[in-house]
């Protein structure tokens, strides 16, 4: 007999496999059970902040800008300090809001304890350029639904947290130009055929999404029959089990048969079938969506020194630094990538 939940008669019920599922059922019940920020640090030095509410707390996307055509663009490189800049070098430090569970982008190593991943390679190299030294950093986990409310009430000098770059956010904050390309896809369990990709296949099925995140705003596009955010006889459904703070909780609905489905940047998935043998994902991605470093909207001269980082960052071809880090962490999950994407510029 196939396994349920006692708690939703839904299965299968997956088994937590290794430490990635074990910290993946942690990591998700302390952040659904208190949103706030986490003081990280690094060599001691915490520094705590009081959780974020406003406007870009929990709904972080709005109306699109009619003058936003090309969201890629960013400002040019520039080494010249402004107010921004000036901030960080007097504080000797750079606050920087991260992820400490998303496996191979930004997560705590359960065994030496230390935040790692692609996302974190990349602070190290801000701080590096900015400070002299890559350790001069002080993380700050955040989930995905607070990232712009991180930067509004000056919790973080710069988001560095698989964020997506578009219209709406930059309505909202600044971007660097882009770091990676990702996109949409499913994610669901390996055993599960009948659910083949975002498609008329996901009609009926329950879809776990972030709050504030593009694929829920894939959803609320087509969302194919699946119930995402409502029952389909009009009855609110349980959103904490569909729309969760922090997008790894997703993995965990999945995990334990409370969800069919999680829609996501396949970054970010191929992550989490990483630490869980039993998903796999389904399809091809659906979207092309471009990671950025966040900061305070009008923040322009950190804006441009982060561009600088990233110009010295993908030079090198082969032998990069963003060719060593994508090896280091994310080839074996997404292999064939031969190169960071090219920088946009405005004009």
């Amino acid at each position: 007999m196939t396994a349920k939940d006692p708690r939703t008669g839904r299965g299968p019920l997956h088994r937590l496999r290794g430490w990635g599922g074990v910290t993946a059922m942690a990591a998700a019940c302390a952040l659904t059970a208190s949103l706030t920020v986490l003081p990280l640090s690094h060599g001691g030095d915490d520094v705590p902040g009081p959780p974020l509410t406003g406007p870009g707390a929990t709904h972080a996307l709005q109306t699109r800008a009619d003058s936003c055509t090309d969201p890629q663009a960013s400002l040019r490189p520039s080494e010249v300090d402004g107010d921004a800049v000036e901030r960080i070098k007097q504080r000797g430090k750079l606050i920087a809001g991260v992820d400490q569970n998303s496996f191979q982008w930004g997560f705590r190593n359960p065994e030496s304890g230390n935040l790692e991943g692609f996302d974190i390679d990349l602070v190290r190299a801000i701080a590096k350029d900015v400070l002299g030294d890559g350790d001069k950093v002080i993380f700050r986990a955040i989930p995905t639904n607070q990232r712009i409310a991180a930067l509004e009430n000056d919790k973080v000098d710069v988001v560095v947290r698989t964020m997506t770059i578009n219209c709406a956010r930059l309505e909202q904050v600044s971007f660097s130009t882009a770091y990676f390309q990702a996109g949409q896809q499913v994610l669901a369990a390996k055993e599960d055929h009948s659910i083949t990709g975002f498609n008329s296949s996901l009609a009926g099925k329950r879809i776990c999404t972030a709050e504030g995140s593009t694929a829920y705003e894939a959803l609320e596009r087509e969302s194919f029959g699946s119930v995402f955010k409502d029952k389909h006889d009009g009855t609110p459904a349980d959103e904490d089990q569909l729309t969760v703070p922090n997008q790894l909780d997703c993995l965990v609905r999945l995990q334990l048969g409370e969800v069919d489905a999680v829609v996501t940047d396949n970054a970010l998935a191929a992550g989490q079938a990483a630490q869980d043998p039993a998903v796999e994902l389904k399809g091809a991605p659906f979207t092309t969506e471009y990671y950025g470093v966040a900061t305070k909207k009008g923040a322009d001269d950190l804006v441009a020194r982060v561009n600088k980082v990233l110009v010295d960052y993908r030079a090198g071809g082969a032998d990069s630094l963003w060719m060593k880090s994508y090896r280091d962490w994310l080839a074996d999950g997404l292999p064939g990538i031969k190169a960071p994407p090219a920088p946009k510029y405005r004009d």
